[in-house]
């Protein structure tokens, strides 16, 4: 019984192969998908990143189901983490292609119908997510600027005036 745990049906090398191209898809495939943290995502969102999940074990196992192939895959997939986390510190245009580059929403109280449009951010998320951070009216915002990350960054009219008053 124990023995069948760690016998392999595919070559170590399929295992790598697999786990590295399936990595390598989902984060594009999640990249291009749009900027959200796990906490603003909704349940469409949700939904999809548990089922695709469950749609690339197949394609990454092979039909393998010994402990050791899940193993290997773990460790690859760990690895891949690693290394595109590496890549992240070390060279900026890396970054960019694989986390995308932070986007203007609103620039003195204006709101960027392009950027937002671009990013899919309804003005009634806009305005929740700005509401979450004390602000009430788009007007109020200097600028609101969607991370990379999915976060929103914001800084109010009233503390960039007392911050340009304070340098000037």
């Amino acid at each position: 019984m124990w023995a069948n745990l760690s016998i392999l049906s595919l070559p170590v090398s399929n295992f790598v192969v697999r786990a590295i191209v399936v990595y390598l898809a989902v984060l594009f495939l999640l990249r291009f998908s749009g900027k959200r943290q796990v906490g603003q995502m909704s349940a469409v969102e949700f939904v999809v990143v548990m089922l695709l999940s469950n749609a690339v074990q197949n394609s990454m196992n092979g039909g393998d189901n010994s402990l050791v192939g899940g193993l290997i895959l773990a460790g690859v997939l760990v690895a891949m983490s690693w290394l595109i986390s590496n890549l992240n510190f070390r060279f900026k245009g890396f970054r960019h292609v694989v986390l995308g580059v932070p986007t203007l929403l609103i620039h003195k109280g204006v709101l960027i119908e392009e950027n937002m449009k671009r990013e899919r951010i309804a003005r009634i998320d806009l305005a929740t997510l700005l509401r979450k951070q004390g602000v009430h009216h788009f007007h109020e915002v200097y600028t609101a600027i969607l991370e990379s990350d999915g976060s929103l960054s914001v800084t109010k009219m009233l503390d960039h005036l007392n911050e340009s008053a304070r340098l000037g």
